[in-house]
């Protein structure tokens, strides 16, 4: 499959070098195309099909334009670490193992993670229309990305999306020390208007990729999200990545949901539970549930646009803490942020990018 007019941005060089605001630390642009092109090459230096180079590098980019950047540009040179280093197999696909009705349970045969969720999400979606609701475990896969990613491909098609993964031990239960739980991703996507609400979050106060940007840009954290080495409180994001101790969303609360997260994929996939992914080398292997609601088949589908307009305009009439900034749903920004990233290029470090060059 030939990239017609993305080789042409890439050979001159499109990128705008403009610092970001309030950002000392080297950050660039890079525009759209020229970020998409040059993932796009690195896949198929690395043995990816054209076709699946392709899709790949479409998801990190769209991430990456999204805002969305610790799960796109951030993340890509460690994506292709892993398949350097044997854990994620570029030639393998999901593929059915048995069926409950409307359950299926897949194995992701190790293959790169972005594209076996693109696949359950669509099989998921194909069930949701014959059944009304659809879900496939997928056991023996890798690290999805941004979750967000496949909540706003299934809501586009018209489906309230759910899905959830598991991780390594990297957060304490409530409590506790060392890290038992894993922060397991949790997706929550409902058709919107020409865009989508989507809540995507970890069980941590912040993910891990968030600390690593927040460290890399030298910027204290919003809030407190984690322990230091002395088992303070911190909004330090260096001390919390060297204590390996995030916060819990909800204090117990969140740690509650991380354990019956993992309990759910483990089960309905038949893959590793977090226990077992931390007895790994690396982070693979994981479990995870993509579950789709065709709401056409309902009998108040036609009166469910009015209540959700109804919802956000009530939502959207809260009394901002800060004057002049408006509270915005879930999701709301990344229509914003796709538009000014799409006019200025997408902010990146640019060390960041001249180690996604040298691959």
């Amino acid at each position: 499959m030939e990239m017609a007019g993305l080789h042409t941005y890439a050979d001159q060089h499109s990128i705008i070098y403009s610092p970001m605001s309030k950002d000392p630390s080297g950050f660039i642009r890079i525009q759209h195309d020229v970020m998409l092109e040059t993932f796009y090459q690195a896949l198929l230096r690395i043995g990816f099909s054209e076709e699946k180079a392709l899709q790949c590098a479409e998801i990190f980019a769209t991430n990456s334009l999204e805002g969305i950047y610790t799960h796109g540009v951030n993340r890509f040179p460690r994506f292709i670490s892993y398949i350097r280093s044997g854990y994620i197999d570029i030639h393998a696909e999901a593929s059915f193992k048995s069926s409950a009705g409307c359950l299926e349970q897949w194995d992701g045969n190790a293959g790169p993670g972005p594209l076996n969720a693109v696949k359950c999400t669509d099989r998921a979606m194909q069930l949701a229309k014959q059944y009304g609701m659809g879900t496939v475990a997928l056991a023996n896969t890798n690290h999805w990305m941004r979750g967000g990613y496949y909540g706003w491909q299934a809501a586009r098609a018209g489906f309230v999306f759910l899905a959830w993964t598991n991780t390594t031990g990297n957060m304490p239960a409530w409590g506790a020390v060392d890290g038992r739980l894993g922060n397991n991703p949790l997706v929550i996507a409902v058709p919107y208007k020409q865009e989508a609400i989507v809540l995507d979050m970890a069980m941590s106060q912040y993910s891990y990729g968030s600390l690593d940007l927040y460290k890399t840009k030298k910027e204290k954290l919003p809030t407190p999200g984690g322990y230091d080495t002395d088992g303070k409180l911190t909004d330090d994001a260096e001390a919390i990545l060297e204590s390996r101790r995030a916060l819990p969303v909800g204090f117990w609360k969140g740690a509650g949901l991380s354990l019956l997260l993992d309990v759910m994929a483990t089960i309905l996939s038949g893959g590793l539970s977090t226990a077992d992914i931390s007895k790994q080398n690396a982070e693979h292997a994981l479990s995870q549930v993509f579950m789709a609601i065709d709401i056409s088949k309902l009998g108040n589908f036609p009166l469910i646009e009015g209540s959700l307009n109804q919802i956000i305009r009530d939502y959207h009439h809260s009394a901002p803490e800060v004057p002049g900034r408006p509270v915005r749903y879930p999701g709301e920004r990344i229509a914003r942020t796709r538009g000014e990233n799409l006019t200025q290029g997408i902010p990146v470090s640019g060390e960041v990018w001249e180690e996604i060059k040298r691959l």
